[in-house]
């Protein structure tokens, strides 16, 4: 028989001879997900292994944090467990992402606190960092997982303290979820690159985008978007600075009752919407143009039948 901490073999070890892994950045354990897994495994038991390597006289978790804390709860004598070689400070790491993060159970702030380590423990082995690609292969996540958290990551920490706060809630419970912090990072990096001479301090934009979130007037999280949109609408629609830096501000001021999406459609839809107008009939243009230049007009009925409705469309608007 094989010994108990011999590597690749299945075994009933003691939840007593099992330690937490110390690199597991996973920051939240919510009470009704672990209540819901301990009535499972009270009930059915441990069905899928633990993961662990040995270390000294002990194990050491790399999957199944969760089944190992509630067959300790339950007072469990044993828990299935396959014993792996001990893995490298990088690789013990790099397997709990591609475990845990690909499942979605990991909060991209736990990810984002991480991301560092992983950086500095593949440039030690490999004497360079990564790059976006190659953090992306060795992690699981795709590179846009990476940049959202990355915005994260940045946020200073009384921001990122708020967050965690949330985080610990129920998910029904959370109002500023993570998704709503990285699309105001996100707009607000847009909105600051442009016109950030004439807008409050970055912390004080913050702090009024929160409160007016926090009493509904930013209607959704979406709307941050339309932020971004008012911002560059200096060069994609040639509105003045002055309009848009004013338009902004009354945003950022959290007294003002605006909400994003109020000011938004004031000034600036109708606008986008001639944009989008614009460069369809453009378009179409040089479509119809070039179908024309190079005798390949093989149009199908359905599509002769839109381009009439088009043209007495079009007709009826020169008229008017």
């Amino acid at each position: 028989m094989g010994s108990l901490r011999e590597p690749g073999r299945l075994r009933e070890i003691a939840p007593e001879k099992i330690r937490r892994n110390p690199e597991n950045p996973r920051l939240f354990f919510r009470a009704e997900e672990m209540d819901t897994l301990l009535a499972s495994i009270k009930r059915y038991g441990v069905q899928v292994p633990i993961t662990v390597y040995a270390e000294g006289d002990h194990f050491v978790l790399i999957d199944g944090e969760r089944r190992w804390r509630c067959a300790t709860k339950l007072n469990f004598r044993s828990i299935p467990a396959l014993v792996q070689t001990k893995p490298s400070p990088l690789d013990n790491l790099l397997l709990m992402f591609n475990i845990h993060a690909l499942r979605e159970q990991w909060d991209y702030l736990t990810i984002a606190k991480k991301l560092p380590v992983v950086i500095d423990r593949f440039e030690e082995e490999n004497g360079i960092p990564p790059n976006e690609i190659e953090l992306s292969e060795i992690t699981g996540l795709t590179r846009g997982q990476i940049r959202r958290c990355r915005y994260l990551l940045d946020l200073p920490q009384g921001y990122r303290e708020i967050l965690e706060n949330e985080l610990e809630l129920p998910k029904k419970a959370q109002k500023l979820s993570e998704d709503f912090f990285i699309e105001m990072e996100r707009s607000l990096k847009t909105v600051y690159s442009r016109l950030s001479d004439s807008l409050p301090p970055l912390n004080a934009a913050r702090d009024a985008l929160i409160d007016k979130f926090r009493d509904g007037k930013i209607k959704a999280v979406t709307d941050f978007r339309m932020l971004s949109k008012i911002a560059t609408s200096i060069e994609n629609l040639d509105v003045r600075e002055s309009k848009a830096a004013q338009a902004i501000k009354e945003i950022l001021d959290r007294h003002s009752r605006s909400g994003i999406s109020e000011v938004y459609a004031e000034h600036f839809e109708v606008r986008y919407d001639e944009r989008k107008v614009r460069l369809n009939v453009d378009s179409i243009y040089e479509y119809l143009n070039w179908s024309i230049e190079q005798n390949e007009l093989h149009f199908g009925e359905n599509l002769i039948d839109r381009l009439r409705e088009l043209r007495d469309i079009i007709d009826q608007l020169l008229d008017d």
